[in-house]
């Protein structure tokens, strides 16, 4: 069925339950899995008279780089525990789901389980749904937990 899984986390419980379900699929399947986290894009902000330099954009980036290795090694120590092959991926994309999409490619996934925060109405209308848009955009199949 399934040999290699991708699993994008923005480190949310809904998420790490997906996630820990997923290691469990994964080691009945015998498949791998591979833990991803996007960090969007910065561009330059200016606001007003201030400018955020290079260096703070860096520092941003940096920051956010080490947050999501963090998510991803408390994804690996389940999977380690779970003995199912593990890799990790952060990568910078323009938005989260190009990268979950860019990175499944990549790394010749099959599937993409990822979760779902399941909001509705407005404040669907107002996040927007990174879920959705994987779903909407992804030509390999896409196992939504929620």
């Amino acid at each position: 069925m399934f040999k290699h899984i991708l699993i994008p986390t923005d480190g949310s419980p809904v998420a790490n339950r997906a996630a820990k379900t997923c290691i469990a699929l994964a080691r009945r399947l015998g498949a791998k899995v591979t833990a991803y986290s996007a960090i969007e894009q910065l561009q330059p902000i200016y606001i007003e008279g201030y400018v955020f330099t290079k260096r703070q954009l860096n520092d941003f980036d940096e920051r956010a780089r080490k947050a999501a290795q963090k998510r991803l090694d408390a994804i690996g120590k389940v999977a380690r525990a779970a003995g199912v092959p593990f890799a990790t991926v952060v990568a910078t994309a323009p938005t989260p789901y190009e990268g979950i999409i860019a990175a499944a490619k990549k790394r010749k996934c099959d599937v993409i389980f990822m979760a779902s925060h399941g909001r509705r109405g407005l404040s669907k209308l107002i996040m927007g749904s990174v879920t959705q848009k994987v779903l909407s955009h992804s030509k390999m199949p896409v196992v939504v937990y929620q």
